[in-house]
Order: C-alpha cells, then sequence, then structure tokens
C-alpha cells in the first residue's frame, strides 16, 4: 500500500471515472470511515509525528475531493490516500533541518522487522498505547488518532465535555513529543502491560459502533465491524489472555441482536420487543463458549463480566423469562472488581425489573451526585421509564424530555420524542 504510485490509482488502472461530486464526496466519506486508522498509522511511520501525520492525512483527504472528481475514484482508495498523504510528508520533511536525519525512514523499501502484531493498525495501537502516558490519555489519543473517532465521540465515550479531551489529547501528544516515546512496535514481552489500554480502545470503538452518538443511523456498523475483527486479531495474538477472551465475547454476545434492534422503518425496538428468533446464533453460542474461558480467571475481568451479563440475555427465551436477579449479582461483583458510573446505572435498571421500579428508582436516585452522569442521556431514559411503569406520567415526560436535550442519534430522539408526545396524550385524556 505505503509504495503505491498515485496516479497509478485512478481510472487507467481500473477505476471507472466518475466525476458527480456528489458520488466523490460520498466516496472521499466512506474512505475517511473505513480507511482513516489505515492512513494515518502508514504515515505516523514516516513523520513519526502524530500531528504532522494528521495534518498530511487531512490534506490528502481534501486533495482527492478535486483529484478523484476529474480522474475518477480509485479502485484502491487507501492506497491513493496513503501515497499523497506520504508524499506531502516528505514535502514538509524536506523543508526541516531534520530531513537528512529523518531521510532513511522515507525510503519504501526498506524492510520492517517481523512482528507478531498481524495488522498494521493494531500493531499501531499498541505503539500509542504506551506505558509512559496515563492510561485514560492512552486510550483518548488512539480513539481520536487510529480509530477515527472524533474530539466529540471519544469525549462522549469518557463522559466529559468536549473542551476536557480536547485538552487531554493535546497533552498526550505533547509528552509523546516531549519525552521521546519511540514510534516502533513494541517487543513481545512489551505487549501484556499494554493489552488493558488496548482493550479499552477496542471496546470503546465498539461502544461508539453499537449506538453511534450522532447522525441518522443506530449503529455504525464500520466500527462495530473494526472493533470485532481487531477483538479476533488480539484473541489470536494473546490466546491465554482471559480479557481479550471476555472482550471478544462482550462483543459476539451483544452484536449478535444487531439485525433487531430497529425494524423495517428504522424506528429503535426496545429489548423486549425484539424478534429473539432473528439473533445471531452462531454468534451466541460463540460468545458463550468465550465466557466459560474468560470466568476462569480469579478475579474476573470487567470484560468476562460485561460478556457474562450478555449471555444471560441471550439465553434467555423471552424478555418475561430473563433472569433479573442473576444480572444484578453479575452487575454486584462487576461493582465490586471494576466499578464505574455506566455499571451502576445499567445495576439501577436491572434492579427495576428484578425488584420493581420502585426500587429500581432508589438505586438510580443513589448515583444523582455522580458528575460523569450528570449529562448523560441514559439517565433521564432510565429514569423516564421507571417513572412510567410506576404512573408517575408527569415526572416521567419531564424525564424523557431531558433525555431528549443530550441525544444527538436521530433513531434515539424519536423514540424518546414518542415517548414524550405518548405520556402527554395519556396524560390529556385522563
Amino acid at each position: 500500500m505505503t509504495g503505491s504510485d498515485s496516479r497509478g490509482a485512478g481510472p487507467q488502472a481500473g477505476g471507472a471515472p466518475d466525476r458527480s461530486a456528489a458520488i466523490v464526496a460520498q466516496a472521499v466519506a466512506d474512505a475517511h470511515r473505513r480507511e482513516w486508522g489505515f492512513v494515518l498509522a502508514a504515515t505516523a511511520r514516516v513523520t513519526r509525528d502524530f500531528d504532522l501525520a494528521e495534518d498530511c492525512v487531512q490534506d490528502a483527504y481534501a486533495k482527492a475531493l478535486t483529484a478523484w472528481a476529474e480522474s475518477g475514484v480509485p479502485e484502491r482508495p487507501a492506497a491513493w490516500l496513503t501515497t499523497a498523504a506520504r508524499n506531502r510528508a516528505v514535502d514538509l520533511l524536506r523543508r526541516e533541518s531534520t530531513f537528512r536525519r529523518r531521510l532513511p525512514l522515507l525510503v519504501d523499501d526498506i524492510p520492517e522487522p517481523e512482528h507478531d502484531i498481524p495488522d498494521e493498525r493494531l500493531r499501531l495501537i499498541f505503539t500509542c498505547c504506551h506505558p509512559a502516558l496515563a492510561l485514560e490519555a492512552q486510550v483518548a489519543l488512539t480513539l481520536r488518532l487510529l480509530c477515527g473517532l472524533t474530539t466529540a465521540e471519544v469525549a462522549r465515550a469518557f463522559l466529559v465535555s468536549e473542551p476536557t479531551m480536547a485538552a487531554r489529547i493535546t497533552r498526550a501528544k505533547k509528552k509523546i513529543a516531549g519525552a521521546g516515546i519511540p514510534y516502533r512496535v513494541p517487543d513481545s514481552e512489551d505487549l501484556p502491560q499494554r493489552v488493558e489500554a488496548v482493550l479499552t480502545v477496542v471496546d470503546l470503538v465498539f461502544t461508539t459502533g453499537h449506538t453511534a452518538p450522532s447522525g441518522e443511523d443506530l449503529v455504525r456498523a464500520d466500527l462495530v465491524d473494526r472493533a470485532l475483527s481487531l477483538a479476533r486479531m488480539l484473541r489470536a495474538l494473546l490466546p491465554g489472555d482471559a480479557g481479550v477472551a471476555g472482550l471478544l465475547a462482550h462483543i459476539l454476545l451483544t452484536d449478535a441482536r444487531r439485525a433487531t434492534r430497529v425494524d423495517a422503518g428504522g424506528r429503535l425496538v426496545l429489548l423486549k420487543d425484539q424478534d429473539r428468533s432473528l439473533w445471531d446464533r452462531e454468534a451466541i453460542a460463540e460468545g458463550r463458549a468465550l465466557v466459560r474461558v474468560a470466568l476462569r480467571r480469579r478475579p474476573p475481568t470487567r470484560f468476562a463480566l460485561m460478556a457474562a451479563i450478555g449471555a444471560v440475555h441471550d439465553e434467555a427465551p423471552s424478555w418475561e423469562e430473563t433472569d433479573w436477579r442473576e444480572i444484578v449479582g453479575l452487575y454486584d461483583v462487576l461493582l465490586r472488581y471494576h466499578p464505574s458510573p455506566i455499571a451502576a446505572l445499567n445495576r439501577a435498571v436491572a434492579v427495576s425489573f428484578a425488584e420493581g421500579a420502585e426500587a429500581g428508582l432508589a438505586a438510580l436516585d443513589a448515583l444523582v451526585l455522580e458528575p460523569q452522569l450528570a449529562s448523560y442521556g441514559y439517565v433521564g431514559a432510565a429514569r423516564g421509564d421507571m417513572l412510567a411503569r410506576l404512573g408517575r406520567r408527569n415526572e416521567a415526560r419531564a424525564a424523557y424530555e431531558e433525555a431528549l436535550l443530550f441525544s444527538d442519534n436521530e433513531v434515539e430522539r424519536e423514540f424518546l420524542a414518542a415517548r414524550v408526545a405518548e405520556l402527554s396524550h395519556l396524560d390529556g385524556s385522563s
């Protein structure tokens, strides 16, 4: 990919010319979603500077809008973009006094050493997750740069404001530059100390894809598929790691319901209303087998416990037969070893089904002072559901309206607005 000629990637190499601005714009957008991490990884290997690499890649995407309109969308967009970004990097480095020192890095035919990590993007994730950085900085930087998530999406994953996350990412970049952290693939013996951060990255990529923070679609399939692919590679790379087994199981068991999460009209379908006969039984079987492997470790990893919760949902023949008490128990263990406000919120929801809405509301109220949940829309949605089940319609409507304020996903917004309208109608007709 990195040695390809951008001139050979155009229509004369087999791509069909298409000068439609709309088609070109869509092709560039699709390439951004699918290939950003690969292009940035290849460019960073040349620049050894993430800021410079990111600038060069952005220039390449901007250049593609014009070039592809003139010569057609190339058969291999990633190769074209990588060549354009690397050429831009070479041009900029030639203007620097450090060019001669960096010159060997610009020679395409210098073979790289053999590594156990099979995918360049996964290798760069391991590289970003350097132990010299704080864990949150490792994860945030990797999500932003190599997984193509926006700063706003990364901020949402960490339940912090966008300016706060932007500052964290900037500090991480400066620390990498100031401390001279090398841009290299870690040796095999160094991998274990980086695994936790890598697993967190892959999990957050999956979470962001599972329910997109914004946009017209509930799911970003490209991110879900990317996370699943990375988790499978990690499993092949570290077959004895219980955390890896748990993460892959969690992704499989959760994503097994993907086909039933929206109806034919694109509207949200709650778990209790989904057609379980359409769930991916092959993925569920694979996930359940991995859960058994992951739970052998003591104490269990957070991903093993999350996967176990998913398995309980997937094994239930119906919503009514779901073992909510077992789910509450699993959340109790998760909170004991791996406390987090999201786990506490999910436990409160499980309590509402195991012990009743009143008990769930009490568990939810206990989280009212948790700062990370202050602008988390699912808190209002959960409260609205519990209040509606208790017949407190005015309060339920207000809770759903609050959830609407914090939701940017159109599918979720449509669902929440429908709940507000339904409760208003019921209140008006009573």
